[in-house]
């Protein structure tokens, strides 16, 4: 599944699904070769590093997919092995617009879709596409190449976390700390973030007929919970969801979406 050229859609919220070829240009990615490549990304990361301590921060990675693309399970299978690192944060967003071609996804989340599209405002990008990867807040990539995704990775990972995040979960609360570098920097959101771990679909319809496809990470839920100028230690209890595994992202409020994530804790 390939890129959709929307610039009314990025303006508007509308995605363009009357253009059939500007609609679909498919990525064919080889299984067995994404799969392979796939150790490259495990064990780049696999490397013990005295230097990432406390002034480091799990990097965010968010895979924009959906049931309906042909080309996001090699993206799907990257996002399992990435899940499994310690200083990843691996969160997968299923978009919508590919529902009407022949099967509906049941994590599709019409949010996830405007979230991708605000991505592509603040980026200064023609166009979504699944599979699309966002790396700390600011870097994107296509889903389904590995090494690429290694690169973003190893380059988020080395920077120093601006604000530092402490979170501890008891039940259904959450307490939060969060202290910011002395600068002066832009607005950020605190956002808590609620997923699934993992789901296996039998896909019976549309370009993955026939498939059993394995999603790990499934965001159910993506709030804002409150907005933060950094003046000051921040401290914020929270009622969430008991059942389901969370995240608190704390992310730049940038003036045309989403911003860099300054720090992200996982709290299950």
């Amino acid at each position: 599944m390939g890129s959709i050229h929307d610039t009314a859609g990025l303006n508007n919220g509308a995605v363009n699904e009357n253009n059939q070829s500007l609609r679909r240009r498919p990525r064919r990615a080889v299984f067995s070769m994404v799969m392979a490549a796939a150790a490259f990304v495990v064990g780049a990361l696999a490397t013990p590093d005295a230097a990432r301590a406390q002034d480091r921060s799990p990097v965010v990675v968010e895979l924009y997919t959906s049931q309906g693309c042909s080309s996001c399970p090699p993206a799907d299978a990257l996002m399992a092995e990435l899940a499994k690192r310690g200083d990843v944060i691996a969160l997968s967003l299923h978009v919508d617009y590919w529902d009407y071609i022949g099967w509906k996804d049941k994590f599709a989340n019409p949010a996830f879709t405007a979230r991708q599209k605000a991505y592509a405002r603040q980026g200064k990008r023609r166009s979504i596409y699944t599979p699309q990867m966002i790396v700390g807040g600011t870097d994107d990539v296509v889903g389904a190449h590995p090494k690429d995704v290694a690169t973003l990775i190893s380059k988020h990972g080395a920077r120093p976390a601006p604000v530092a995040l402490t979170a501890t979960r008891n039940g259904n609360q959450i307490s939060l700390l969060a202290a910011a570098l002395p600068q002066s920097r832009s607005m950020m959101a605190v956002q808590v973030v609620h997923y699934k771990p993992r789901a296996e679909v039998q896909i019976l319809h549309g370009e993955n007929a026939g498939k059993t496809v394995e999603y790990v990470n499934i965001v159910t839920g993506w709030q804002r919970v409150a907005e933060w100028d950094g003046q000051g230690a921040l401290a914020i209890d929270l009622t969430v969801n008991p059942q389901t595994p969370a995240v608190v992202i704390i992310q730049e409020i940038a003036k045309r979406g989403p911003g860099a994530i300054l720090a992200a804790v996982e709290v299950k």
